[in-house]
C-alpha cells in the first residue's frame, strides 16, 4: 500500500507551497513539545497565501494527514483504538502482549515504558500548522475576502478540534497558539478550563466566519461533498465543548441550531446509511487519501475471515458492550453495525459501521473518489440529538430529553422511553442517554472512553473491566483515565511536567 503523493481533493503543485509543506512536516515527536521549524513567516505570508489557490492547498493538506494510515486519526495506531482499548469497549487479540496495545488495554500505562504518549505530538503538529496558517492568513492581503475568512474559520476549526482531544486524553496541557518555537517550548501545562475556553473562543470565531453551505475545491460555488467545515461544524463541536463543560443552555442551543438545519442535515432511518460519503448525516467527514482503499476505519476494523493478526486488525468489539445492547437494537444485529467471524472454535464481533475494506484498482488517481462508497465520519446528526438530550435533561427538561432520545432509539427498532417509561426520574433518564451513547457512538475517536470521564463513571466502570481484561493482574488506578507523556518530551521541554500518578 502507497500513500498519495497527490490528495484526491486536487491539491496543485506549487513550489513554493511543497516549500512551505516541508517546513511545516519538519516538525516531529523528536522536537520540543510543540517546537516548530526554522521561523517561515516569508514563506508562509508573502508566498504561500498570496493567492487563492495556493492558501486554500494549506488547509485541504491538513485533511489529507488526518486520513494517514498510521494517523492519529485513522488506522490502526488511532485513537479510536487506542481509546477503545483503554474502556469498555474493544478487546485485544492476544498476539499483542507485550506490546504497547497491551498497555493501553490492561490500563497499566506507565512513565517507564512511553506508552500513551502516543498522540500527544501527532495533536501537537496539527496545532501547530494551524497556527502557522492562522497568522499567515491574518497577515495576507492579497485574498479573495471570503476565502480568507473561509480559511481562517477553518484553520480556529482545526484548532479548537485537535486541543478537545488533547484535553480529553492529557487532561491540563500546554496551550501553544502561535509559532515560536523558543516560547512554546517553555509552556507550561495550563488549566483544562483554559483549555476548553480557548477551544470556545476558537470555535465562536470559526463559527462566525465559516461558509453557511459546503464549499467546492476553489471556494467558487458549493458541493455535495461534506469534506471541508462550516459554521454547522463549529456549531456541532461547541454543543460537545459546552456539554462537556456542564454549559447546557448553551450545549442545546448550538445542538438545535445544527438539528433545524432540515436542508443540509436529517437522521436517516436506514442504519447502513449513515457512513456512506456525503450522507446527509454528516455534518463533516474526512475524504481516504490511502490508494485503492475507502476509509481505514473498515480495513482496520473488519476482522478477516482467517482472524485478528495482532498487527493491523488487532481488536475486536467487547462483550461489555456488546452486552450493552438490548434485545432487537438493530445496530447489534449482523450485518448492521456489527458484524462477526468465527475462526475454528473463536467467535469475534467487529465495528461495522464501515463495510468496505478491500482493495479496489479503481481507486486511483485524479478520479478516485468516484469509486469511493464511503468517507470516514468525524461529526453527524444523532449525537448532536444525544448531546440536546442530554442538555435538556440536565435542565430537567425530562420530556424534550425524552424526544430527543426517542429519536435515536426509533431508528434502532427499540421501544421509545415516551411509552415504555414516561414518568422516568432525571436520574435514570441521565442514565439512558448515557447508555444510548455507549451503543450509538462506539468506535467513534473516542467518545466511551470520554463520557465515562466527564460523568464520573470511569472509576465504577473500570473497576470491573481492568481486572477482566489482564486476569486479575492489574487493579484500575484513577489516574490511568489520562496518558501519560513520553521522557523524550519531558526532557526537551523543561516547564512541562509528567500527568499526575505517572
Amino acid at each position: 500500500m502507497k500513500i498519495y503523493k497527490h490528495s484526491l481533493i486536487k491539491l496543485k503543485s506549487f513550489k513554493l507551497f511543497i516549500l512551505f509543506l516541508f517546513l511545516l512536516m519538519t516538525f516531529s515527536a523528536c522536537k520540543k513539545l510543540v517546537e516548530a521549524p526554522p521561523p517561515t513567516d516569508q514563506v508562509s505570508e508573502r508566498n504561500v497565501f498570496s493567492t487563492d489557490a495556493t492558501a486554500i492547498g494549506v488547509l485541504t493538506d491538513i485533511y489529507a494527514s488526518m486520513t494517514a494510515f498510521e494517523g492519529v486519526f485513522l488506522g490502526y495506531k488511532s485513537m479510536s483504538i487506542y481509546t477503545g482499548l483503554s474502556s469498555d469497549e474493544l478487546e485485544l487479540y492476544g498476539g499483542t502482549a507485550g506490546t504497547n496495545y497491551d498497555k493501553f488495554y490492561t490500563n497499566s500505562l506507565s512513565r517507564n515504558f512511553g506508552a500513551g504518549s502516543e498522540l500527544w505530538a501527532p495533536l501537537y503538529n496539527f496545532i501547530y500548522r494551524c497556527n502557522a496558517a492562522i497568522k499567515g492568513l491574518d497577515a495576507s492581503t492579497s485574498l479573495t475576502p471570503a476565502v480568507k475568512d473561509q480559511l481562517l474559520g477553518e484553520a480556529k476549526f482545526m484548532r479548537a478540534f485537535h486541543y478537545f482531544y488533547l484535553v480529553n486524553l492529557y487532561g491540563d496541557v500546554p496551550l501553544a497558539l502561535n509559532i515560536n518555537a523558543e516560547a512554546n517550548a517553555l509552556l507550561t501545562r495550563a488549566p483544562k478550563a483554559d483549555v476548553y475556553q480557548q477551544i470556545i473562543t476558537d470555535l465562536l470565531a470559526a463559527a462566525g466566519k465559516l461558509s453557511s453551505n459546503f464549499p467546492n475545491n476553489t471556494f467558487s460555488g458549493t458541493t455535495t461533498e461534506r469534506i471541508r467545515p462550516t459554521q454547522w461544524a463549529a456549531k456541532a463541536l461547541l454543543a460537545r465543548a459546552y456539554l462537556y463543560t456542564n454549559k447546557n443552555v448553551e450545549a442545546e442551543a448550538k445542538a438545535t441550531e445544527v438539528i433545524n438545519n432540515t436542508s443540509l442535515f436529517t437522521l436517516l432511518p436506514n442504519l447502513n446509511q449513515v457512513f456512506l460519503k456525503n450522507s446527509r448525516e454528516a455534518i463533516w467527514q474526512l475524504q481516504p487519501t490511502l490508494e485503492g482503499f475507502n476509509t481505514m476505519e473498515a480495513y482496520v476494523m473488519i476482522i478477516p475471515p482467517w482472524g485478528p493478526d495482532g498487527y493491523i486488525n488487532l481488536a475486536y468489539l467487547s462483550s461489555q458492550l456488546m452486552n450493552s445492547f438490548e434485545a432487537g437494537d438493530l445496530r447489534a444485529q449482523p450485518g448492521n453495525w456489527v458484524d462477526n467471524v468465527t475462526v475454528g472454535t473463536d467467535f469475534y464481533q467487529y465495528a461495522f459501521k464501515y463495510k468496505q475494506n478491500q482493495y479496489d484498482p479503481n481507486i486511483s488517481g485524479p478520479a478516485a473518489t468516484l469509486y469511493m462508497t464511503e468517507y470516514f465520519m468525524v461529526l453527524r446528526l444523532a449525537e448532536q440529538y444525544l448531546i440536546r438530550a442530554e442538555a435538556r435533561a440536565q435542565q430537567n427538561n425530562l420530556s424534550g430529553a425524552i424526544a430527543d432520545l426517542d429519536k435515536v432509539r426509533q431508528r434502532a427498532g427499540l421501544p421509545l422511553i415516551a411509552n415504555t417509561n414516561p414518568g422516568i426520574s432525571q436520574t435514570a433518564l441521565l442514565n439512558a442517554i448515557l447508555h444510548e451513547r455507549q451503543v450509538e457512538l462506539f468506535t467513534e475517536l473516542g467518545q466511551r472512553w470520554f463520557d465515562l470521564k466527564r460523568t464520573d463513571k470511569v472509576n465504577s466502570v473500570m473497576t470491573v473491566v481492568t481486572p477482566q481484561k489482564s486476569n486479575n493482574t492489574t487493579q484500575w488506578q484513577s489516574h490511568q483515565q489520562l496518558y501519560p507523556v513520553s521522557h523524550i518530551e519531558l526532557q526537551k521541554a523543561p516547564n512541562l511536567v509528567q500527568t499526575p500518578g505517572y
